[in-house]
């Protein structure tokens, strides 16, 4: 199974190094320090096209700074979560795969999801490197979820509520993933939807908390990043 997976996922690295102009940043993940292969610029991947479609923007290639802060705090603190210990988790818009990463060494069996295909890819090669465990990519469009949609233990994302649609989808799509007794756990650095977001998980029989608030520094870049804990309403 390992040189299997492994000369699958060279081949599919050398195939995104083909098509992308790809970069390394250097994570350090607890006692652990990654390279996650991204592609350079997003700017580069935009698509006329794609926008006139369904205005799809690759957002999925720029790492952000939730998703470092939420990455680091997975592996360095289990006081959100506890430990994996193999329980199912779900990440909804997984980018190159930097939260991925952080929950499969935090123990978790991870599905990583996102809208576009090449983004998959990006966390499927990521994650095999920092842990040398191939995941599961699924494509989901959020705003038209399959029939047939698993529930999970733990469903995560880290700032997907950039637009102020996305505040009754992304609470929609909680609410189609999220197993009985599980949580939903949303890392937001105070985008324009939060609020919008609050008020919808109720519709959807969520309830939601503010959790953590996590920092993240880096260069002239400073924010703070609220963690949201989700879950389903009592009764």
């Amino acid at each position: 199974m390992t040189a299997s997976a492994s000369s699958e996922v060279d081949r599919l690295e050398q195939s995104l190094r083909r098509r992308f102009r790809v970069i390394e940043t250097e994570i350090a993940l607890g006692a652990a320090t990654i390279s996650l292969a991204h592609p350079a610029s997003a700017d580069e991947l935009i698509s006329e096209e794609d926008y006139l479609k369904d205005e799809r923007l690759p957002y999925w290639a720029e790492p952000w700074p939730s998703s470092f802060a939420l990455a680091r705090h997975l592996v360095s603190d289990d006081s959100l979560l506890g430990a994996g210990g193999g329980r199912r988790m779900l990440e909804l818009g997984c980018g190159a795969g930097l939260v991925a990463a952080a929950a499969t060494l935090a123990g978790f069996t991870v599905t990583a999801s996102d809208y576009y295909e090449d983004a998959l890819s990006f966390a499927r090669v990521n994650v095999w490197h920092a842990t040398h465990r191939l995941i599961d990519g699924v494509h989901l469009d959020w705003r038209a979820l399959p029939e047939l949609v698993p529930r999970y233990d733990v469903v995560i994302a880290s700032d997907v509520l950039y637009e102020r649609p996305y505040a009754e989808i992304v609470a929609r799509a909680l609410a189609r993933t999220i197993a009985a007794g599980g949580v939903g756990i949303v890392a937001d650095p105070g985008r324009m939807a939060t609020p919008a977001f609050i008020e919808a998980c109720p519709g959807v029989g969520l309830d939601v908390t503010r959790g953590r608030r996590l920092p993240y520094e880096e260069g002239a870049v400073r924010q703070t990043i609220d963690v949201y804990e989700i879950r389903w309403a009592a009764g």
